[in-house]
């Protein structure tokens, strides 16, 4: 039985190729048609490879909408690109304007001669020497020019310190000296001199 059923498909097989082969050389479709008014179907030859699949091509909208541009002339951005942030929105940078503001201006430096009277006249010298003779005639010691010039400079340090007593004190100590006081007159006596000097040379306080 198994080599009646071998020899019925080695038949069956010879006849199918007969068949491909000589509809292939005439060109003419199969002598066996289906009935009229059906199509027919061309029968697979076993062992024929099927064909590959065409490759599939870009659809004309895709390639298309990567170089559509809009109406006012700028092309539109493609699919997956960032959108630059609008001005004005939350994402857009904010203009520099500084981490600081104008500097404030520096405040200028008071004159060099600020508080300094000027040279005083004859009649206002007389005054000032026999204020300062009162107090101790070694003061001025013959040099009326010279004690003038000290009595100048002591009031621009009033000037300067118009509430420190204890440094115009000293000042006036050092500025007044002689001979036979090269260290100055002492506290006591810088203090009176102090005093000669506001009722005569010295402007009163502002």
């Amino acid at each position: 039985m198994r080599t009646r059923l071998l020899a019925a498909t080695l038949t069956a097989f010879a006849a199918v190729s007969l068949a491909a082969c000589s509809g292939s050389g005439s060109g003419s479709t199969s002598p066996t048609t289906a009935a009229s008014g059906s199509p027919t179907a061309p029968a697979a030859t076993p062992g024929a490879a099927s064909a590959p699949p065409a490759p599939a091509t870009p659809s004309a909208s895709s390639a298309s909408s990567a170089s559509v541009a809009d109406a006012s002339g700028t092309a539109a951005p493609t699919a997956g690109s960032p959108a630059a942030p609008a001005p004005g929105s939350p994402s857009a940078p904010a203009p520099d304007t500084g981490s600081s503001g104008a500097p404030a201006p520096a405040k200028p430096a008071p004159p060099t001669d600020a508080g300094l009277p000027g040279k005083p006249g004859a009649d206002l010298t007389g005054k000032l020497v026999a204020a300062l003779n009162a107090i101790d005639p070694a003061i001025v010691g013959g040099k009326p020019d010279q004690a003038v010039d000290r009595a100048r400079n002591q009031c621009q340090a009033m000037y300067q310190f118009p509430k420190d007593k204890s440094k115009l004190v000293e000042l006036a100590d050092q500025r007044f000296t002689s001979p036979d006081h090269p260290q100055g007159f002492g506290p006591d006596t810088a203090a009176k001199i102090n005093d000669a000097l506001r009722t005569t040379l010295c402007p009163p306080p502002a």
